[in-house]
């Protein structure tokens, strides 16, 4: 995960993750014969890691007398990590280059949705993720903190 934070999907290698992990080379073909395997098996731990951040998002979006600004709190509270963030969207367009990993990406790109549905049903749903990933990845692209009131304020006009 680290190797991937760092140099990107494209740029990961066998070779990188086993000196990173201060192994031998072998040690990371053997149990992931193919770069392929290797990026799928980042992608798996990285949605095992999402699972549980949306099991807390869940939570806190229940509990919630404010939605839109809970909502906020909480991808301000995601971009604290940019290196974890950068990984998640590494993965994720790996997913869009490799169908075999498209599975594992539309299971993590589905999760916060029927989170989110339960409050403004799945269509303003919808639309909100897109709105969340938009503003997360202009946050990951210019190195800027998030526009927390204009975050909020979009996600009330989507929710109206």
């Amino acid at each position: 995960m680290e190797v991937i934070a760092e140099n990107g999907v494209g740029r990961t290698t066998h070779r990188a993750v086993a000196a990173r992990a201060g192994l031998p080379l072998g040690a990371t073909t053997y149990y992931y014969p193919t770069l392929d395997d290797l990026i799928a098996a980042g992608l798996r731990h990285a949605l095992d890691g999402l699972r549980s951040d949306l099991l807390a998002w869940d939570e806190r979006l229940r509990d919630a007398t404010d939605i839109a600004q809970t909502l906020t709190d909480l991808v301000r509270e995601y971009l604290a990590d940019r290196r974890q963030v950068r990984i998640e969207y590494e993965l994720c367009v790996a997913a869009a280059r490799d169908t075999a990993l498209r599975p594992l990406a539309e299971a993590w790109m589905e999760g916060l949705p029927e989170i989110v549905a339960a409050t403004f049903g799945a269509e303003a749903s919808r639309n909100i993720c897109a709105l969340l990933d938009g503003f997360i990845l202009e946050a990951l692209v210019t190195g800027r903190e998030l526009d927390a009131p204009r975050l909020t304020s979009a996600i009330r006009r989507l929710a109206a």
